[in-house]
């Protein structure tokens, strides 16, 4: 039995009295997200009761603080500790802060484990990333690729010259880029994810490359302001956009055409796959190291790295079959 829960305060969360009570052999996992009241988090605490519901004898206690602070989270945490709970999966508001919370907790046997924004090795046991580096830099070359059967030139607008993941990503995308047959990366630029200058950007590509065919934006501020210069210079379907987004920005482009497809991280399965590992961790003698597979349900299975870090999946892939599902979500 799942008992649903959201407690906004330590002092909530140690003085809540359970509307439904949970059965004296219930695991208890909290996931604690970086504050209340978000969409994307909200999303995940779904797929955390989803998991719950197929594991049968969890109870998810959904809890954050009002705010975006690791002094918020801190004060949860000790609640949690107080609590007594199986397992904290974190979602975290710094990386360094919350290490000794978190270690007071792993020291009187509670299972933690970051996922989406980790906590240092230190403070957890594990770390679930959204996705990896090569996954994502394949996506976003691979998105442009599908609507480009007989390839063609596409073109990068970037965050920052300076940006360590926006450079990464692009940097594993190119080097898969010849998996693409006919497929040219004609240019590179940077809107600085400010959204005029990002606009500005992608309108110059398309009047330097009157051929153009795509504009890769891995960044939810360039490709909102890249479908927007699409539809301005009246390029709807002679220039796709794709890239990173969010549905709830991004539904416009797919509606108007401007953009075919984006990805992103999809938050159901991320709360999903937490709360799938840190029940194997705390309950079926599962330890964290490198080279572990822990399995996550339906998620399949997480192969942890020297870090003790693994990647949950593809970024998921948004188009007009699913849009309207997710567009108020995140």
């Amino acid at each position: 039995m799942s008992a649903f829960k959201k407690l906004a305060t330590s002092v909530a969360l140690a003085g809540a009295v359970l509307s439904t009570p949970a059965f004296a052999d219930d695991v208890r996992i909290a996931v604690v997200v970086k504050a209340l009241g978000i969409g994307f988090f909200e999303a995940a605490a779904e797929g955390a009761e989803e998991a719950a519901a197929e594991l049968g004898d969890v109870e998810i206690i959904y809890t954050g603080p009002t705010d975006t602070t690791a002094e918020g989270q801190i004060e949860v945490i000790n609640a949690l500790i107080a609590q007594q709970v199986d397992a904290i999966a974190i979602s975290a508001n710094d990386t360094d802060a919350l290490v000794p919370a978190l270690q007071r907790a792993m020291q009187r046997g509670i299972t933690v484990i970051s996922w989406d924004s980790g906590v240092a090795p230190e403070g957890r046991q594990m770390h679930l990333n959204p996705s990896s580096n090569p996954l994502i830099g394949n996506m976003i070359i691979k998105l442009a690729a599908d609507h480009l059967p007989e390839g063609g030139e596409v073109a990068l607008l970037s965050a920052t010259t300076t940006s360590t993941n926006q450079n990464i990503w692009i940097d594993e995308m190119m080097a898969v880029t010849g998996a693409y047959p006919g497929i040219e990366v004609v240019a590179t630029v940077y809107g600085d994810d400010l959204a005029d200058k990002s606009y500005r950007e992608a309108t110059g590509l398309m009047q330097t490359y009157p051929d153009l065919d795509a504009i890769i934006a891995p960044t939810s501020v360039g490709i909102v302001a890249a479908a927007q210069a699409v539809v301005d210079a009246g390029k709807v379907g002679e220039v796709n956009v794709t890239g990173l987004g969010l549905p709830s920005e991004m539904a416009g482009a797919i509606e108007s055409g401007a953009s075919q497809s984006f990805a992103i991280w999809n938050p159901i399965d991320l709360g999903y796959s937490a709360t799938m590992l840190a029940y194997e961790l705390s309950q079926n003698g599962i330890e964290a190291a490198p080279g572990a597979d822990i399995p996550m349900g339906r998620m399949g299975s997480l192969t942890l790295d020297e870090n003790n870090e693994g990647a949950m999946a593809d970024p998921f892939v948004y188009d007009a079959s699913n849009i309207d599902q997710f567009k108020s979500v995140f």
